[in-house]
């Protein structure tokens, strides 16, 4: 990733030693190769909100409003939209799946979720913010669906597992800055 991501750097480094691993990791999911800098940052972003972390959230959007000009509005729309959407979605789709009685299954959701189909950045950006919130989530009806989206949409699995591993270490920072 070529974007400078300096608060994002200065709040990696208020981690305690303890999470060393964390800190390096933090830095190293962000450069991936399978991923471009606008998805890796909005994964990073829905992730952080998903898990409702202000700090991870306001630094992440001041690396984005510096990083990418005018994509970054586009990026916050849909990371906010992905995060709220998938916070429904994974409670939903997961109390289905555990309860697995065809009655449920064969029940509407009747769940508006019409965003996922009109994002502002790209569906294949929107489905990777998903895909990491659904990680969080452990929803695995909603990793599948989005794992499959993401494989239709000519995305490689190394770019789906990026965007696992962003979320995963989002989440692993957010521990180390309460």
């Amino acid at each position: 990733m070529s974007i400078a991501t300096p608060a994002l750097d200065a709040l990696r480094e208020t981690l305690p030693d303890d999470l060393k691993d964390i800190r390096l990791n933090l830095s190293a999911v962000l450069a991936g190769e399978n991923l471009e800098a606008a998805q890796a940052l909005g994964v990073a972003l829905a992730a952080a909100r998903f898990i409702r972390s202000e700090k991870l959230v306001d630094a992440l959007t001041a690396d984005i409003t510096a990083g990418l000009g005018d994509a970054a509005a586009g990026v916050f729309a849909d990371a906010t939209a992905a995060a709220g959407i998938m916070a429904m979605n994974t409670v939903y789709y997961r109390f289905r799946h555990m309860i697995g009685k065809e009655s449920y299954a064969a029940r509407p959701a009747r769940l508006r979720m019409n965003r996922m189909n009109q994002p502002m950045t790209s569906k294949a950006t929107f489905e990777l913010m998903s895909l990491g919130c659904a990680a969080l989530a452990g929803c695995e009806m909603c990793l599948q669906s989005h794992e499959a989206s993401l494989l239709k949409l000519d995305l490689s699995e190394d770019a789906c597992h990026d965007a696992v591993r962003i979320a995963a270490v989002i989440n692993a920072a957010a521990v180390g800055l309460v």
